[in-house]
């Protein structure tokens, strides 16, 4: 019989992280495995024997053509052998929790019904626990004694299990209602008021992760500390800048009456500032002519007004 004629090896369980390659191992022989030189038919079924196959490529055995329908890559399903060698294994890329399941491994010499041979593999996609959402949600009136809940949603591959603690870390067991979404993935809820303080955690073999509510604001306040810093901060170096500027720019008596009188017109109006300015620079552009600079001078004096300080430039010239 073809059974006893015929040999095939597949991996019983292959198990593969999330996001990650896998590869079901398959493998024939065939009594006229050498001497053959017809087409060689690759399937791959999944879930169901009599299932349609979602992978298929066929080559010639004595031939020495490129595998080109079977092992392309890009694509989510290639060979990851060759048939002619009788290396029939399928490659799967970046698996997800749905690819979990029965696969089948068939193959068929010059696509005869009866040349034929398949067998079972099954693929275990893991999945640490992680926690998708963690919530409050209004509940229908009638359905609880409290209309406001604290949910939980959580995804693993081992399905994980789910623990609420209290805000002193106790694990409650009162009104926790859970319940199966998918095979992956499961909702918990508790009876949630304004004052509560809860944790949300998640577990399984493959390790752990817990959420609090309402979440921590350790966080928010440390940052609006160090902004408020930062603002500081950068106030009074562009304070001390700007006193450092209006120091330069303006011109100095070394006189100590000076600083004397100008702490006693501290008081007098910012336009007195700009007056003072006026005078030096009307100074400055006629000190070349005596004559001109003494009538100017005079006319200057009159116009004088207390509290205001103003240099003498020539007499500091003479110093």
């Amino acid at each position: 019989s073809l059974s006893d004629s015929w040999d095939m090896k597949v991996s019983p369980v292959v198990s593969v992280p999330r996001g990650e390659d896998a590869v079901l191992g398959c493998s024939f022989t065939h009594p006229k495995q050498q001497d053959f030189s017809g087409k060689i038919t690759v399937k791959w079924l999944a879930r169901e024997t009599s299932a349609f196959p979602f992978f298929r490529c066929s080559v010639q055995n004595n031939s020495m053509e490129r595998l080109s329908d079977c092992s392309v890559s890009g694509l989510k399903y290639s060979l990851a052998g060759d048939p002619r060698w009788g290396e029939l294994s399928l490659l799967i890329r970046r698996v997800h929790l749905t690819d979990n399941g029965t696969y089948f491994c068939r193959v068929e010499l010059d696509n005869g019904w009866w040349n034929n041979l398949q067998k079972e593999t099954q693929l275990y996609v893991t999945a640490k626990p992680q926690i998708l959402s963690l919530s409050v949600v209004e509940t229908s009136p009638g359905s609880d004694s409290s209309t406001r809940r604290l949910q939980c949603e959580a995804e693993g591959h081992p399905l994980p299990t789910i623990t609420w603690l209290s805000a002193s870390n106790s694990p409650m067991g009162d009104q926790v209602q859970t319940s199966n979404v998918s095979p992956y993935r499961l909702i918990s809820s508790v009876p949630y008021l304004e004052e509560d303080v809860f944790t949300c955690r998640v577990e399984s073999r493959l390790g752990g992760a817990e959420w609090r509510y309402p979440p921590s604001n350790t966080l928010i306040i440390t940052l609006t500390v160090c902004g408020l810093i930062a603002l500081l901060l950068s106030t009074g170096f562009i304070c001390y800048t700007r006193n450092k500027a209006r120091v330069k720019s303006s011109p100095g008596c070394e006189n100590t009456d000076t600083e004397e009188n100008h702490q006693q017109g501290s008081d007098s109006p910012a336009e007195g500032d700009v007056e003072l300015q006026l005078v030096y620079s009307a100074v400055t552009v006629t000190s070349s002519a005596s004559s001109q600079h003494a009538a100017f001078r005079s006319s200057t004096r009159h116009q004088e007004e207390p509290g205001v300080f103003y240099c003498d430039r020539s007499a500091a010239s003479k110093v």
